[in-house]
C-alpha cells in the first residue's frame, strides 16, 4: 500500500501530539483529485472499510501507519461519486461496525444509516432542502380498510400549495411513502420543484406494506388493493385526473418490483412509472443467485420478460453502478423500448441508498411531469 501525500508532513513515528494536530488540521475522509483516503484513529487491533460497492470485496482492510495510532486507506474512485461505508473495528477478537468518528456527514436510513464521503465535484442538490420562501404543501391522512391485504391502511397524502379542490391533479402513488418522506425528503422536493416551476402541483399519495417482501415481491394482492382500493378511495376524496393519463406508481428496490409488477397486473391503469435501483432480478436459464426473498421476483421478472405487454407508456428508470442490480436495471431500458414503452434512464456514481434515490428525483418527476418551466424553455 503506497502512503498517501496527505501522510507526508507526518511521520510514521511521530507523537500523540503531532497526530492530534494533524488529524484537527484536516478533514476526513481526506480527498485529493480522485482519491480518497479513509482514515481510523486508534489502538486497536484491526480495522476493516465495511463499504456497498458491488464488485469490490465488503470488507478491504485499513493500514497501520508506522507506530502512531493511525489506520489509512486510499482509493481512486471517479468524480461525482458519493460511498457509504462504515469501519469494522477488531479488539479482543471482537469486531464491532461503527461510524466513522473522524466523518461528521451521515446518512440515515430504515436500518439506522452510514457515514458518506462526497468525493470530487459531488454536490448535495438545493433543491432537495427546505428554501426560505418556498410555499409549503401539505400532508393529511386517512385511513383505508384493505380487503385485499386484509388490514387497515395508513395512508398520508400530499397537497400542493394553494390547492383547489375544483382543479384537476395528476395523482403519483408512492411505495414505502414514510421512507421517502424521511430519508429522500420527498415532501421537501416536491415543494422546491413545483415553486420553480419544474413540475407542475401534483397529489400525492404515500403508501407503506405490511410485510414487505411478500407484498412487494410482485404479490396480485397488492396489485388489486393499488387500484381496486386505493385508487378509487382517492378518486373520491380528491379533485384527480380519472384517466390513465393522469396516473404515475413510483418505488425503489422492492417498491420498484411491485410499482412495474401493478401497472403489469393491471395494463391501461398507468401511463408513467418511476422507477429506481428495482430489484428486477430475473433468470434466462437455471437458479438465480440471490436470496429466497428474490423467489417471487424473478418468478414474476421471466413471466413478464415473456409477456410483456403494455404496463404503462413512459418509465423513469435510475440506478446506481455501485450497486448489484446495475445489469438488470440497464437490461431493462431496450427491453421497454423494444416493446413500445418511452424511457428515460439515469445512472450515477452511488449505490442502493435513499440518498441516491433523492438525488434523481428532479430529474425523474420533471421529465414525466414536466412544468411550465420546460414548456417554456425546451
Amino acid at each position: 500500500m503506497i502512503t498517501p501525500k496527505i501522510f507526508d508532513q507526518l511521520s510514521p513515528e511521530s507523537g500523540l501530539d503531532e497526530v492530534t494536530h494533524f488529524l484537527s488540521n484536516h478533514r476526513f475522509p481526506a480527498v485529493e483529485d480522485n482519491i480518497v483516503t479513509f482514515v481510523f484513529a486508534g489502538m486497536v487491533e484491526h480495522v476493516s472499510l465495511r463499504h456497498w460497492i458491488y464488485g469490490l470485496p465488503s470488507s478491504l482492510p485499513l493500514f497501520r501507519y508506522g507506530g502512531t495510532p493511525l489506520w489509512f486507506r486510499s482509493m481512486v474512485f471517479p468524480p461525482r461519486s458519493r460511498i457509504e461505508y462504515k469501519y469494522g473495528v477488531q479488539q479482543s477478537g471482537h469486531e464491532e461496525w461503527i461510524f466513522d468518528p473522524l466523518n461528521p456527514n451521515v446518512a440515515h436510513d430504515p436500518f439506522g444509516g452510514n457515514s458518506v464521503v462526497h468525493c470530487r465535484d459531488y454536490q448535495d442538490p438545493e433543491w432537495a432542502f427546505e428554501q426560505p420562501g418556498v410555499p409549503q404543501g401539505v400532508l393529511e391522512r386517512f385511513t383505508l380498510n384493505s380487503h385485499a391485504l386484509e388490514r387497515d391502511q395508513q395512508i398520508q397524502v400530499y397537497l400542493p400549495n394553494n390547492y383547489r379542490d375544483y382543479r384537476r391533479y395528476r395523482l403519483l402513488v408512492v411505495h414505502d411513502g414514510d421512507d421517502y418522506l424521511k430519508f429522500s425528503r420527498l415532501k421537501q422536493v416536491l415543494d422546491n420543484l413545483i415553486a420553480r416551476l419544474e413540475i407542475p402541483p401534483l397529489i400525492v399519495a404515500f403508501t407503506n406494506p405490511g410485510d414487505r417482501i411478500r407484498e412487494y415481491a410482485a404479490d396480485p394482492r397488492h396489485a388489486k388493493h393499488i387500484v381496486e382500493e386505493l385508487i378509487p378511495s382517492l378518486e373520491e376524496r380528491y379533485p384527480v385526473i380519472r384517466q390513465p393519463s393522469g396516473r404515475c406508481l413510483m418505488g425503489a428496490s422492492f417498491g420498484g418490483v411491485a410499482s412495474l409488477s401493478t401497472a403489469w397486473y393491471y395494463q391501461d391503469a398507468f401511463d408513467s412509472l418511476l422507477l429506481q435501483s428495482g430489484s428486477f432480478a430475473f433468470t434466462d436459464i437455471g437458479d438465480h443467485h440471490r436470496s429466497q426473498a428474490f423467489d417471487n421476483v424473478v418468478e414474476f421478472m421471466n413471466r413478464f420478460r415473456s409477456q410483456p405487454g403494455t404496463p404503462a407508456k413512459q418509465a423513469y428508470i435510475s440506478c446506481g453502478v455501485y450497486e448489484s442490480l446495475i445489469y438488470e436495471n440497464r437490461s431493462l431500458v431496450p427491453f421497454f423500448r423494444s416493446n413500445g414503452i418511452k424511457v428515460h434512464f439515469e445512472e450515477s456514481y452511488d449505490g442502493h441508498n435513499w440518498e441516491n434515490w433523492r438525488n434523481r428525483l428532479r430529474s425523474g418527476l420533471s421529465w414525466l411531469f414536466p412544468g411550465p418551466l420546460w414548456a417554456t424553455y425546451l
